[in-house]
C-alpha cells in the first residue's frame, strides 16, 4: 500500500533500524560484537586458521615427534571436535548476545572453546584412545590455547566488522548517488504533472509511490526489510517508470516458487532488488525505442532464495560501465552482509541480459 502524503500536521515516520548480518545493532541496548558463528564464511575461516596453525606447529616439531603429517592427523582428532563443538555452541548463544554486555560476549568467545577443550581432554583421559590428543601440550595448556584462539578469532572478526563500516557508509553514499539519478526525478515529476488534469487520482498515487521510494532510499544501507515489502517497493518504482515509458515497459512477475508466508518472513537488506530493476530499466528498456519486457522470478529452495531478473540485451550499450558499477556495488554489499553464502552472477542468454542472485533465507525474529 502506498504511504499517505506527508502534511505539515502529520508526523514524519522514522524507520526503525534493523541489524546487519555481520554487525547488528542490539535491540536491547547492547552492541553485538560476537561474530556470526553460523555463517559459512566465518566457519570456513575458523577451520582454515586453526588447522593451518596446528599443521605449522606439527611440521616444525616433526623432528622430535616423527612424521609431521602423521602428527597433524593425530592432532586433528582432538582439535576438530573442539573447534566444531565450539562453533555449534557459539552459534546457538549468539541469538542471545544482544542481551549481555559486549565484554561478556567477548568472554564467552574465549570460555566456550576452553570448556570444549576441557571436555574433549577429559573424555580422552577417561576413554583411552578416544582421541589422539596433542601429546606435546599439557591439559592446562590445551585449555589455555583454546581460550586464546577463541579470543583472537573474536577480536579478528570484530576488527574486520569495524574496518568494513567506513566502506559500508561510502558504498551507501555512492549507491544513493547512482540510484537517485537527476533525470529519473525530473522525468517522473514531468510525467506526474502531465497526469494532474487528466488523471488526478493516478497522479496522486504516483506521487505517493515516489515519496515512498525516496523515503526508503534515505534509509541506512544496513537495514533489513521483508522480501514482501521489497517487492512491493519495486512494483511502486516500476509503476512510476511505466508512466513515462508507457507501453515500452512491460513487467512480468513470477513468485509462484515461494509461499506467501515465506515472502513476509524472509528478511533481506533494504533496496537489494530496486537498484537491479533500475539497472534493467535503464540499460534494457531506455536504450531502445521498441517495447521490452523485464521478467522477475522469485523462488525458495530449502534455505536459499533465488531471484532472477531478465531484460532485453542491446549489445555494447547494455554493457556500459554504469551497468557493471551497479552490479559490482550489489556484489560488494552481498559479500559484506552474507560473506560466501550469497552469490550474484550475470549472463547473456538468448538475447536477454540475465541477473541471478542467491541469498540465504533468514526468517524474521518472532
Amino acid at each position: 500500500m502506498p504511504v499517505s502524503p506527508v502534511s505539515p500536521e502529520s508526523p514524519v515516520r522514522v524507520p526503525t533500524p534493523v541489524s546487519s548480518a555481520l554487525s547488528p545493532s542490539a535491540s536491547a541496548g547492547h552492541d553485538v560484537v560476537m561474530p556470526d558463528w553460523c555463517n559459512a564464511g566465518v566457519v570456513l575461516r575458523v577451520l582454515a586458521v586453526v588447522n593451518l596453525v596446528v599443521l605449522t606447529v606439527d611440521m616444525v616439531g616433526a623432528s622430535s615427534r616423527g612424521n609431521g603429517l602423521t602428527a597433524f592427523v593425530e592432532s586433528c582428532s582432538s582439535v576438530e571436535p573442539v573447534v566444531l563443538g565450539s562453533l555449534v555452541v557459539l552459534c546457538g548463544l549468539r541469538r542471545f548476545a544482544a542481551r549481555v554486555a559486549p565484554a561478556r560476549q567477548r568472554l564467552a568467545c574465549a570460555l566456550v572453546p576452553a570448556a570444549m577443550a576441557a571436555l574433549v581432554l577429559q573424555l580422552s583421559l577417561r576413554f583411552d584412545g578416544f582421541v589422539g590428543g596433542l601429546p606435546h601440550l599439557t591439559r592446562i595448556g590445551g585449555i589455555l590455547v583454546s581460550a586464546l584462539f577463541g579470543a583472537a578469532l573474536q577480536h579478528y572478526f570484530e576488527l574486520r566488522t569495524r574496518a568494513y563500516s567506513p566502506a559500508l557508509s561510502e558504498a551507501r553514499l555512492q549507491a544513493l548517488q547512482a540510484r537517485i539519478r537527476p533525470h529519473f526525478l525530473f522525468n517522473s515529476l514531468n510525467a506526474v504533472l502531465s497526469l494532474i488534469r487528466s488523471e488526478p487520482r493516478r497522479a496522486e498515487t504516483a506521487l505517493e509511490d515516489l515519496a515512498e521510494l525516496f523515503r526508503v532510499l534515505m534509509r541506512d544501507g544496513r537495514e533489513r526489510t521483508s522480501l514482501h515489502d521489497e517487492i512491493r517497493l519495486c512494483k511502486q518504482y516500476l509503476s512510476i517508470e511505466k508512466i513515462r515509458l508507457g507501453e515500452r515497459l512491460q513487467v512480468e512477475w513470477d513468485t509462484s516458487g515461494i509461499h506467501d508466508d515465506a515472502l513476509r518472513d524472509a528478511q533481506i537488506p533494504a533496496l537489494l532488488l530496486q537498484p537491479l530493476l533500475e539497472n534493467a530499466v535503464y540499460h534494457g528498456i531506455e536504450q531502445s525505442a521498441r517495447s521490452g519486457t523485464i521478467g522477475i522470478t522469485v523462488r525458495r529452495a530449502r534455505d536459499l532464495i533465488h531471484i532472477v531478473i531478465v531484460n532485453p540485451f542491446h549489445g555494447e550499450r547494455s554493457a556500459a560501465p554504469g551497468n557493471h558499477m551497479a552490479l559490482n556495488n550489489i556484489r560488494s554489499r552481498l559479500a559484506l552482509l552474507y560473506d560466501v553464502e550469497a552469490q550474484l552472477t550475470t549472463a547473456v542468454v538468448a538475447g536477454q541480459f540475465e541477473v541471478r542472485m542467491q541469498i540465504p533465507y533468514v526468517k524474521a525474529a518472532p
